[in-house]
């Protein structure tokens, strides 16, 4: 599976605790990220990813474009709901993508737990 990672500021303490947490199971699968998100994880894990920009400087966007054409399977985006992002427009048109594409996505530390322990378990949701 080819998987994104993304999380807003005040959020990356949490992907990275998931990232640890299942270290196992995303080693297994190809992963996309937004530049920070993605340099942090790698920090910490050691697990290889593929680096996107920053999200505010066209990270979301790319990762959008990736899921427009068809080419993730499962995104984890951990957001800040009570933080403005500047990028907002961005980040509302890649939630929208995922619908429109019918892509898992995680947009909180809970559900993405309920993602990864199904990859965990082999329940995939293709």
């Amino acid at each position: 599976m080819k998987i994104a990672l993304i999380a807003h500021d005040k959020k990356k303490d949490e992907i990275i605790e998931l990232a640890k947490q299942y270290k196992d199971v995303l080693a297994g699968h190809e992963l996309y990220a937004t530049g920070t998100t993605g340099t942090l994880i790698m920090g910490e894990t050691g697990l290889s990813i593929h680096r996107m920009k920053s999200g505010p400087l066209g990270g979301d966007q790319q990762i959008g474009a990736m899921l427009a054409d068809g080419q993730l399977d499962l995104i984890i985006f951990l957001r800040d709901p009570l933080t403005a992002q500047p990028h907002e427009p961005d980040v509302s048109a890649l939630l929208r993508l995922g619908d429109v594409q019918r892509i898992p996505l995680a947009t909180n530390a809970r559900s993405a737990t309920v993602m990864l322990e199904a990859m965990k378990n082999k329940i995939y949701f293709a």
